[in-house]
């Protein structure tokens, strides 16, 4: 484990502070978060707590992947990996978690994930992440992923739920070798339903990315939830459901329609709003649905990684582990 701010840059050389703010700031913030950010009278941007970082990189080695560089810094932390499943046991699965107990504003957020060649990952998250109010500053989180030539990756955190006055931006972006997959989801509710309370957030906003290793494009999908500026419940957006939940996979292993057939035909079986497609460039398929509540979603999301499992890696999705 590293056990300094400081990490070499690749190739030797230079160094760079992990610390540093614009290692943890978004380059770029959209406007409907950015306008809404002021100088707390809490703790401010950058304070003990507030900057959280979590490198992790995986190799294969033998039979199975393992864990062979890992830095952590405070609220970011990991369990150690499990190796659970007996259909897949090299696979680690690997838990994100956070000291706190959600995302307060100011806090800045940087997760950085690189596979090595061959190698294959699951990751997810503790529990549902909960972004509490904010009312003079927003949250951001940064996820970068690299997964190299022949290896698979699975990122599948669980829901995330904006309380009312939240403002958050989350980036996502995945390099991918030619020949990898990734498997990368994303639910987020429309705030704490049992509470009755939908869409009384300032803002939700990510971008998803997955780019060449040469830095081309393959795909991105940003969403905007923004309910005091444009309709956030509109037949486009999340109409008037609670819960939205999406499903990317990237893969040249099977064909991009396959994949698409196989998530439209499980979805339909769900009694859920759904729909499946081809990404650009057949580097895949996505499928997002939607329903009332997290349990009918969550089950549903299972399904469909269960049948993505079955195409790409004839085995089927075991049941999560997170006591």
């Amino acid at each position: 484990m590293y056990r300094s701010g400081l990490t070499d840059l690749p190739g030797g050389g230079a160094v760079i502070d992990r610390l540093a703010p614009e290692r943890y700031q978004p380059g770029r913030v959209p406007a409907a978060v950015l306008r809404r950010g002021s100088r707390p009278d809490t703790l401010p941007v950058g304070s003990p707590g507030k900057v959280g970082v979590l490198e992790l990189a995986f190799r294969r080695i033998g039979e199975r992947t393992e864990l062979t560089g890992h830095f952590q810094k405070a609220p970011l932390h990991i369990t150690r990996p499990h190796y659970y499943d007996p259909e897949l046991p090299g696979l680690p699965y690997v838990m994100l978690m956070m000291s706190g107990g959600g995302v307060l504003q100011g806090d800045r957020y940087r997760l950085d994930v690189t596979c090595g060649a061959g190698s294959a990952v699951h990751l997810t998250t503790q529990s549902a992440t909960r972004l509490y109010r904010m009312e003079q500053d927003y949250a951001t989180q940064l996820i970068d992923i690299e997964v190299g030539p022949g290896g698979y990756l699975e990122y599948l955190p669980d829901p995330t739920i904006p309380f009312g006055g939240a403002c958050f931006y989350q980036r996502l972006c995945v390099t991918l070798a030619p020949d990898a997959t990734a498997v990368l989801g994303e639910t987020v509710l429309a705030g704490r339903l049992a509470r009755g309370e939908r869409h009384a957030y300032q803002a939700y906003c990510t971008d998803v990315e997955v780019r060449d290793p040469d830095g081309g494009l393959v795909f991105a999908d940003p969403v905007r939830l923004v309910p005091g500026d444009d309709p956030v419940t509109g037949p486009a957006v999340m109409a008037g459901f609670g819960v939205m939940s999406t499903l990317y996979v990237v893969t040249g292993t099977r064909p991009a329609q396959e994949i698409a057939d196989a998530l439209h035909e499980v979805l339909a079986g769900t009694g859920l709003r759904a729909g499946a497609g081809v990404l650009p460039g057949d580097r895949g398929a996505w499928a997002r649905f939607f329903g009332d509540r997290s349990p009918e979603v969550q089950a549903a999301f299972h399904t469909a990684w269960d049948a993505v499992r079955r195409r790409l890696l004839g085995v089927p999705a075991p049941r999560p582990r997170k006591q």
